[in-house]
């Protein structure tokens, strides 16, 4: 069960981080958040980084570094994941 565990842990996280730098490139093509996949990917990727957004506001406005947070700490997240679950097993 670890062993599986410490498999697709990873695997989950990875896609979800490229998801994430996915969805921050299509906000450089226009319209491409409004189309199916943009929409799609935007309902799994808001919500993480809807808090991020809360506490650090956008460079002059236009650039905005949640993201790069959100990537940062979703790989501490990872590794407290996968020493939880070394511990548990």
């Amino acid at each position: 069960m670890e062993e599986l565990l410490l498999s697709i842990v990873p695997v989950l996280i990875n896609i979800y981080r490229w998801l994430i730098i996915i969805y921050v490139l299509l906000s450089w093509v226009p319209s491409a958040r409004e189309s199916y996949l943009g929409t799609l990917i935007g309902k799994l990727v808001e919500p993480y980084l809807a808090p991020f957004r809360k506490f650090i506001p956008p460079i002059g406005g236009v650039i905005d570094l949640s993201p790069i947070v959100a990537i940062i700490a979703i790989i501490f997240i990872e590794s407290g994941i996968i020493s939880i679950i070394k511990f548990i097993f």
